[in-house]
Order: structure tokens, then C-alpha cells, then sequence
């Protein structure tokens, strides 16, 4: 139940997220996924999450690990970084802290990144969840902004049809679909004239140069 909350609320951020509820699925899952964050609870089952843990700072995966304990003491949290942790959140917590940790460790995942990220007009607050252009709010839905962030994360390179559903969307997702089609050609009318979203045939969308 924890599990699926948490997944919900991150859902709810414009955050792609899979879940699993062992330890066993949690090491197959990472194996063939690349992933920015893994929030792991620290009591699974079939493999414990210490193991988990272990196991995936051993194979220097990309991810960045949080650890959920029941335990809040500092030995524990001791415990839990010595065994590749990256972060440390004792239960219960307040969701709002989380997805900010999560944030956090997101940034440190991959190559350095502005807080707020502007192209074209285009000012994307990840944090503050807002979004504008030229100065005009722009209402998105989580999957249009997550989209528009991986575009302006990008910085004018392109950005595929698959990465895309592989960050906006989650695992459950029909390959074929023409979802991010659809999700471009609202984004675009959203953004407004002049057009900034190329589509670089073959290959995927890039925001236009300034």
C-alpha cells in the first residue's frame, strides 16, 4: 500500500515511475531499466533491501538510492549509507519531503542542470511545478510538462520517441502507441506561435535553436 501511494503521488509530480514489492523483482527490474531515483524500503521481502542496496551500488548503477526505514535512529542511517545509500528517510515522513529528496537526487543522477530551465522563452520551474512563456502561464498536464522538460533538458539535441516514453510515461506503456504524438501536437499548440518543437524525422522532437 505504501508503495503504490508513493508511486501515485510521485505520478501525480510528472515523474515515471515503475514498482516493485521484493527484492528479487527490484534487482531484475534494475538490471534492464535505467533509472534516475530508486526509493527503497529497507524491509523486503524475498531479498532484504539492505542486499538491494549492496547490490546495486556494487554494480555502480546509475541510480541514486534512497532508503525508507522504519529505523530513524543514527546508527541506522549510519548503517543505510555505508551500504551505497545516497539519502536516508526515516518513516513516517511527509510526502512533500520526499518528492524533494527525490528531486535532489534526480539532479545528482545524470550531468548538472539549472534549478529552472529556459529555452526559447520557455521558463520550466520543475520544483515549483509551473511553466511559462514569454511571461504567460502555461497550463500543462503532468505528461506535457514531463515532456517539455526532457526537451529542455536536452539543450537542442533530440530527444526520441522511446526516451521519451521511458521518462514521461511508465514500463506499462504500449510501445506502439502514438501517445507521444498526441502529447506533442497539444504541447505545441500550448507553447503557441512562433513553433519551437521540431520534428527531426527518424529520430525524434528538439526544441529549435534560439
Amino acid at each position: 500500500m505504501l508503495a503504490d501511494t508513493i508511486a501515485e503521488g510521485l505520478r501525480d509530480e510528472a515523474m515515471a515511475v515503475d514498482v516493485v514489492y521484493d527484492g528479487d523483482d527490484a534487482l531484475d527490474r534494475a538490471s534492464y531499466n535505467e533509472y534516475d531515483v530508486v526509493v527503497l524500503d529497507r524491509d523486503l521481502p524475498t531479498v532484504h533491501g539492505d542486499e538491494v542496496c549492496r547490490e546495486l551500488a556494487g554494480r555502480r548503477a546509475p541510480a541514486r538510492i534512497l532508503m525508507l526505514t522504519a529505523a530513524g535512529d543514527v546508527e541506522d542511517r549510519v548503517a543505510g549509507l555505508s551500504l551505497g545509500a545516497d539519502d536516508y528517510l526515516p518513516k513516517p515522513f511527509v510526502f512533500g519531503e520526499l518528492v524533494a529528496r527525490v528531486r535532489a537526487l534526480s539532479r545528482r543522477s545524470g550531468a548538472p542542470v539549472p534549478p529552472v530551465l529556459e529555452r526559447r522563452g520557455i521558463r520550466l520551474d520543475p520544483h515549483r511545478r509551473r511553466v511559462a512563456r514569454d511571461g504567460r502561464e502555461l497550463r500543462l498536464t503532468n505528461k506535457e510538462f514531463a515532456v517539455l522538460e526532457e526537451l529542455l533538458r536536452a539543450e537542442g539535441g533530440v530527444v526520441s520517441a522511446e526516451r521519451l516514453l521511458e521518462r514521461a510515461w511508465d514500463e506499462n506503456i504500449d510501445p506502439f502507441s502514438n501517445i507521444v504524438r498526441v502529447t506533442m501536437a497539444t504541447l505545441r499548440r500550448k507553447l503557441g506561435a512562433p513553433a519551437v518543437i521540431e520534428t527531426v524525422t527518424g529520430s525524434g522532437y528538439r526544441l529549435e535553436a534560439p
